[in-house]
């Protein structure tokens, strides 16, 4: 009697599976809902690079009133035989090291402080925190004024008895001093980050490391480190692709320059497109940039991946 039905049902699973699913109220109800959000995505994302792609195989100039011209992959070749794109390129690289590193470092470093429990921690953290919600633009402009030759810095400066410096309009300090306005830009949000992945590391593996006797830097390099890995890759990747795009600190603090010394691959897209109307041009940078930003996210992200291996 009990294994009849249990025959029977396993029986007719089949002809179960091979019926066609059918649509029901909850499930159409979920398909309308994500309507709008794929629609958003296909519309202002898809077909927008789809475009882009295609433009970056034609010669275009909008003043020409002319429609997009086949040019093939003359674009490619102009600007990998460019020494200014050669340049730009070279200088985004050296953006990317430059505040990546520091970053990653100092913002551990804090969000180790803000975790010990001490009277105002939430102030602190908020007031660390602020700089991420400010706009880069409004940032920019303010430490535009910091570096000018009547701002903090020079001040401070002829305070201690040192002659002012003009850092903006040195090819050799420029980009490091938009590199040092990024990385206090950036601290804030690495900070919760790497602050959440402390929090998440079970306080059990620190007893046991202590009962093993192990000190503290035994615990930092044994425990805290392994724990936070996924969180650096994490952040390591994010901020690889925002660096690689600078855009807007460049166009406030230096506009390209001196002498092209803080170019970076998105300002001279820009300029490309908007100051020389070579949209065509300016379309297979972008997606030189975008394969140059996913190469080097993949080996930033293996070579840290290797490491826990």
């Amino acid at each position: 009697m009990t294994t009849t039905p249990v025959q029977g049902r396993t029986a007719s699973r089949p002809a179960e599976l091979r019926r066609p699913r059918r649509w029901t109220r909850q499930s159409l109800a979920g398909l309308g809902m994500a309507t709008p959000a794929m629609l958003y995505i296909l519309v202002f994302s898809l077909v927008p690079v789809v475009y882009g792609l295609w433009l970056s195989f034609t010669s275009y100039n909008p003043l020409r009133r002319t429609p997009p011209q086949w040019a093939g992959l003359s674009n490619y070749t102009d600007i990998f035989t460019s020494g200014e794109f050669g340049n730009a390129l070279k200088v985004t690289a050296l953006f990317v090291v430059m505040v990546l590193p520091l970053t990653v470092a100092i913002a551990t470093g804090l969000a180790l402080l803000v975790n010990r429990p001490f009277r105002g921690v939430g102030s602190v953290r908020s007031a660390l925190y602020i700089p991420n919600i400010v706009s880069l633009t409004a940032v920019s402009m303010i430490w535009l004024w910091m570096y000018s030759p009547n701002g903090l810095f020079n001040e401070v400066l002829g305070h201690l008895g040192l002659p002012s410096q003009d850092l903006l309009h040195d090819e050799h300090w420029a980009l490091a001093a938009a590199a040092v306005m990024r990385i206090w830009k950036a601290l804030g949000s690495n900070m919760v980050l790497v602050l959440a992945g402390l929090q998440s590391i079970p306080k059990d593996l620190y007893e046991a490391a202590r009962v093993d006797g192990a000190g503290p830097w035994a615990q930092f390099r044994y425990v805290t480190l392994p724990g936070l890995r996924p969180i650096f890759v994490f952040v390591v990747a994010m901020d690889i692709i925002y660096l690689a795009q600078s855009f807007a600190e460049i166009y406030v603090l230096t506009q390209g320059g001196p002498l092209g010394s803080t170019t970076t691959v998105n300002y001279l897209i820009y300029t490309t497109a908007f100051q020389y109307n070579q949209f065509g041009s300016s379309a297979a940078m972008a997606f030189v940039l975008f394969a140059f930003i996913g190469g080097l996210s993949v080996i930033s992200v293996r070579g840290m991946l290797g490491r826990s291996r």
